[in-house]
């Protein structure tokens, strides 16, 4: 064994090498495929490897390492492992996201800084048993993968013989044989962990543990040069290992969805009349007919002055329960659904229980929400990258700033479903809407009356003003009594056109 370990010329890697990810994905390959990765993508053991902004689906692979010892150009199968030098451990990081942006060179989404992790030591190849490897790889400690290359559809010495085939394999060039099941999606924080031994060779050789831990990055891919990251179904159900891992599969009895109010539809003149009437004026008329709970309590706005009006799609987080979150809090989670799955004119509003010390929704989804034209969102959490949020431009009520990520306080847990966001109880396709006093819930079916009256009273404050300011008494104008009233009635009554007369005076 040695710990020393070269920057290599080329690195190849194979696509599906191993029955149990074959399986897993459905297909099973009748000859080996490859793809290169630059050597720049080499790392430590004890090493980190950074999740770009903007992206969700960076995933792991576990993977034995050959690296050549002595060239190979046509070598026959029977003498291919003798220019196998070394065997280690490897990481063939990926990242989902990228996925088909080069139509299956992989060059983008497999050639990050960082994304080949080697070691950390290297066992002597003429020691062990090529059909009798062992990887294993482990994520924050639990185990995630364990296989052995009798689990190969291809044995190691044939991807030797079969490269060397087409170019020469050079001292120093690494070989990634595949990976077998378990590969999953890990995010900042996670600390991977990958080994290959041979347990029943003397001494039980091993490469020891290649340890990577995942960071967050803050630098967004520019669209301006290239490519921007996309993720639909079929790639996160084959980053997360099932559709079930990756969210796509409810892990519990689907409840029955809250339906929609019969009311009115949110129609552009609808909309118009509610930005133009202030939540003061529509909550006053709430009042009026018996409405007192209408009130989002505790949250203000992200970007002062702004206002936002729109239907309900709903999001509630439920409290923290550690299995909880391990069945729902990663994948395709209910978080993610909604901001995914959010319409035009849409607000999405959370149930956060009130508790400010979480952030509910970050950067990455507010500029989510804001492609897909959402009115805003109103949470009664916190926000994190609150600035950056601001500096969207999405508008969002909150409780305000909270630097941390899922997994403190929440678990998402469902989508379009009644929730109670600041004491309110809100359903899909109510109506909210929100200024600088504050969040309210309209019933569909009241909108337009509501609206409406709110805003002739806004007319009529408006006059009364005027009165207040020229030095009247509000005293009969704040309410108006039968005589204010009358003349705010007759310096506002809608104004007649007189018929046009003869020189006689009588109509023509």
């Amino acid at each position: 064994m040695t710990d020393t370990i070269a920057r290599p010329g080329k690195i190849i890697a194979i696509h599906l090498s191993y029955a149990s990810r074959a399986d897993q994905r459905g297909r099973r390959p009748a000859a080996p495929s490859y793809f290169f990765k630059p050597s720049s993508s080499v790392g430590v053991s004890g090493g980190t490897v950074e999740r770009p902004a903007g992206t969700e689906l960076l995933a792991f692979e576990g993977e034995i390492a050959l690296v050549i010892g002595t060239p190979a150009r046509r070598v026959a199968l029977a003498d291919a492992w003798t220019h196998v030098a070394w065997v280690t451990a490897s990481n063939d990081l990926g990242l989902y996201d990228l996925r088909a942006n080069d139509k299956g060179s992989n060059v983008r989404s497999k050639g990050g800084d960082g994304y080949t992790p080697l070691g950390p030591h290297l066992i002597d190849a003429r020691t062990v048993d090529p059909t009798a490897l062992r990887v294993r790889a482990w994520v924050n400690g639990e185990l995630r993968q364990d296989d052995t290359t009798a689990g190969l559809i291809f044995p190691l010495a044939q991807l030797v013989a079969d490269l060397s085939q087409h170019f020469t394999l050079e001292p120093g060039d690494v070989i990634l044989t595949g990976t077998p099941a378990g590969s999953s999606v890990i995010v900042p924080g996670d600390v991977v962990e990958i080994e290959v031994d041979a347990p029943d060779a003397s001494g039980s050789p091993t490469s020891g543990r290649l340890v990577t831990t995942v960071t967050q990055g803050h630098v967004a891919f520019d669209e301006t040069v290239g490519s921007l990251p996309a993720v639909d179904d079929l790639q996160r159900t084959e980053a997360w290992g099932s559709a079930e891992a990756a969210g796509l599969v409810e892990h519990h009895p689907v409840p029955e969805r809250a339906k929609r109010d019969e009311g009115p539809t949110l129609s552009p003149a609808l909309r118009a009349k509610l930005l133009e009437a202030p939540t003061a004026g529509l909550s006053a008329q709430l009042r009026k007919r018996g409405h007192h709970s209408c009130f989002i309590d505790g949250v203000t706005a992200n970007i002062p002055g702004s206002k936002i009006v729109g239907t309900a799609k709903t999001l509630r987080f439920v409290p923290f329960r550690e299995d909880l979150f391990a069945s729902h809090g990663g994948g395709y989670n209910a978080q993610k659904r909604a901001f995914d799955a959010v319409e035009e004119g849409e607000v999405i509003v959370i149930e956060a229980r009130g508790d400010a010390s979480t952030g509910t929704l970050g950067d990455i989804l507010a500029l989510r929400a804001r492609t897909r034209g959402a009115a805003g969102v109103v949470t009664d959490g916190g926000v994190r990258d609150f600035d950056q949020v601001a500096d969207i431009g999405l508008p969002v009520f909150s409780q305000g700033a909270h630097p941390s990520v899922l997994g403190r306080r929440h678990v998402p847990w469902e989508v379009d479903v009644t929730i109670a966001c600041g004491g309110a109880t809100v359903q899909p396709g109510d109506i909210v809407v929100g200024d600088g006093d504050g969040v309210i819930v309209i019933p569909p079916a009241l909108a337009e009356e509501i609206a409406d009256a709110a805003i002739s009273q806004e007319h009529e404050d408006a006059w009364i003003a005027t009165q207040v300011e020229a030095g009247h008494p509000v005293d009969g104008l704040f309410p108006l009594n039968a005589e204010g009233r009358a003349r705010y009635e007759a310096e506002n009554a809608p104004q007649t056109e007189t018929a046009p007369q003869t020189e006689a005076g009588t109509n023509a």
